[in-house]
């Protein structure tokens, strides 16, 4: 079982994510702010992050920043899930080491699973 770590500070989304990713068979933990998804992460290493930018104490810029700088986690796959839908917010996702960007307001919560399924199958 493949699992997941969704770092999102939205309630409504983390009910919605986790109930639809748990129906596909993953297993997944929730960080709700940068803070306790480093620690997380300094803990045990998912399979996948799931990452939104805009977050509370830590945001999802600064959690790519140190993952690639002090090489927590090499090879982890990164998937941004985010409402900042800049091409200059995807490219710096992707100079710092996202494996994918995924807008929310473009994806419903079945479709993002979907692409996260995809990423497992590369």
């Amino acid at each position: 079982m493949k699992h997941i770590l969704l770092v999102e500070d939205d309630p409504f989304l983390v009910d919605i994510y986790t109930t639809k990713f748990k129906e596909m068979g993953f297993s997944i933990e929730v960080a709700s702010d940068g803070s306790q998804a480093m620690r997380d992460l300094t803990g045990k290493t998912p399979d996948l992050v799931l990452l939104d930018i805009v977050l509370p104490r830590l945001d999802g810029w600064e959690i790519l920043k140190e993952l690639r700088d002090k090489k927590i986690t090499p090879g982890l796959k990164v998937v941004v899930l985010s409402n900042l839908g800049q091409k200059s917010e995807i490219d710096k996702a992707f100079a710092l080491g996202a494996t994918k960007y995924l807008i929310k307001a473009h994806y419903t919560p079945s479709e993002v699973v979907e692409e996260v399924k995809k990423i497992f199958k590369e």
